[in-house]
């Protein structure tokens, strides 16, 4: 193991244990496995008390080599055992011969939605006619689209329905839904002039605290601060979480990576596009216009200010949240979604995401440029950051009009990790076992070993040698039962966007 991961080992055990006194929340978002029910059956491809997956080749989700020709026993939810190729199969098993396979950990999304960005009234140049992008949830679509993509665990990284992300969970964790397990974010922690009118506002640095308790004590399990909040705002939020033993993320705007960190925040999302340290004019506690672009833009990963920012966060034990997905079409080679993602589109979603596509082909080469300068800095600054030790995570940020599909999104966020510089080894890790060490579940899912949750991907190819080769999804073992990705995909076919 290289010596950046031999930190980044380090640094997730540290980040991911409970500090002392605090309440261990593990238990719920995973609750004790559940037979799936009625409404499930269609989805499922394989249920059995013992399963028994033959010359599978294993991706552990560690970094370490590729292991082929195992067999994997999976027994009462969990992974009982790994295997020669021709070891004794427990007498009863249900028997899968995995050939030209490879077994992945399930992938542990850090920032997904259950909601979709809709522009009511986009016209073909590019105005939506509302006072505010609106938020409808994806109750039905998202939960699926996830499981079906192989993420079988995520934080939802901000809520605009909360009672409803509660309940979906719940009704997951029952066995009544398709879905996976659920970190269920409150709702944001927003100042004031937010641009979404759905939105909460905070007062003041009570409100803040106040909101942390009453949705803690609601059920949530994690919280999510947002571009307008105070850094007073911010320091009540974090204590209180802190105090009931839960963390708090933030896509930040009107603080700065290093307020934040100096206030105690656990992670920070969207990688370094965040950042407004160096914004020109930027003011305490005001969101700039600019909104981190020229912090990134002039952040070069190898100049002493960003190994000082770098430090910085590793000092004080700040996960970062890669989403590189959302921000693609900055890069000179985005990839338009394949055929298959716009088949998942609702008739308005797949119409809005052409037209912004579009726009987005005809603006001026300059506005190109700057933005790749943007996408080069920001894929530096990612790799800079594991390499000195910091705990990098991944997620979609499956929003837009389209451009971000959950599931679809995990996938793409581990293949343009790999785009960024890392082997393909290391982003899957970043995308299974560094999200379970952040959530403190890396003793129960996030790699693949005998004690674990059955929470597994079999996918055709080797993921290993083309981290394409991750999009092939057949099955995602959840708790040991076996979904059938392909039957998920056709339930939701033509809705995302709509509910």
């Amino acid at each position: 193991m290289t010596k950046p991961f031999m930190s980044l080992l380090m640094a997730a055990a540290l980040i991911g244990a409970a500090p002392p006194g605090r309440v261990d929340v593990g238990d719920r978002i995973l609750p004790p496995p559940v037979q799936p029910g009625k409404a499930l059956m269609p989805f499922v491809k394989v249920a059995a008390q013992t399963i028994a997956l033959r010359h599978v080749r294993i991706i552990d989700g560690t970094g370490a080599k590729p292991v082929a020709d195992r067999t994997v026993i999976i027994e009462g939810g969990k992974i009982a055992a790994i295997l020669g190729p021709r070891a004794k199969i427990p007498a009863g098993a249900t028997v899968l011969d995995m050939t030209g396979r490879s077994l992945l950990p399930g992938l542990v999304g850090m920032h997904n939605h259950m909601y979709y960005i809709a522009r009511p009234g986009l016209d073909e140049a590019g105005q939506a006619h509302a006072p505010s992008p609106l938020v409808p949830q994806m109750t039905f679509s998202a939960p699926r689209l996830y499981l079906a993509g192989g993420v079988t665990t995520i934080r939802t990284t901000g809520s605009v329905e909360p009672y409803t992300d509660l309940n979906v969970k719940a009704r997951i964790d029952a066995g009544l839904l398709a879905g996976p397990h659920m970190d269920v974010t409150g709702p944001y922690l927003e100042g004031p002039d937010s641009a979404f009118i759905q939105m909460h506002q905070l007062k003041d640095a009570d409100h803040a605290r106040q909101m942390v308790a009453f949705w803690a004590d609601q059920g949530a399990t994690s919280f999510k601060a947002y571009m307008n909040i105070s850094r007073a705002g911010l320091k009540a939020a974090i204590d209180e979480a802190h105090r009931r033993g839960l963390k708090v993320t933030g896509h930040l705007c009107s603080v700065t990576y290093p307020e934040a960190a100096a206030l105690g925040i656990d992670n920070l999302e969207h990688g370094f596009w965040a950042n407004t340290q160096n914004d020109p004019g930027k003011e305490p506690d005001r969101c700039p216009a600019t909104t981190g672009a020229p912090t990134l833009a002039a952040m070069d990963a190898d100049s002493a200010e960003a190994r000082t920012l770098i430090k910085q966060l590793v000092d004080a034990r700040v996960a970062i949240t890669s989403t590189l997905p959302v921000f693609e079409p900055s890069s000179p080679t985005y990839r338009p979604l394949a055929p298959r993602m716009l088949d998942m589109l609702s008739p308005q979603a797949r119409a809005d995401y052409l037209t912004l596509r579009r726009l987005a082909a005809a603006a001026p080469p300059e506005r190109a440029a700057r933005r790749a300068k943007l996408w080069a800095n920001e894929l530096k600054m990612e790799r800079a950051f594991v390499a000195a030790g910091g705990l990098l995570l991944a997620g979609p940020d499956p929003t837009g009009a389209g451009n971000v599909l959950p599931g679809f999104g995990d996938q793409r966020a581990i293949e343009l990790l790999v785009e960024a510089g890392f082997t393909p080894l290391e982003a899957i890790r970043i995308g299974t076992l560094n999200g379970a060490a952040y959530l403190g579940l890396q003793d129960r899912i996030g790699s693949i070993a005998p004690g674990k949750h059955a929470d597994l991907i079999v996918v055709r190819g080797d993921p290993s040698r083309n981290i394409a080769d991750i999009e092939n999804v057949e099955i995602v073992f959840k708790d040991g039962v076996g979904y059938d990705s392909a039957a998920l995909l056709a339930s939701v076919k033509g809705r995302y966007g709509q509910y």
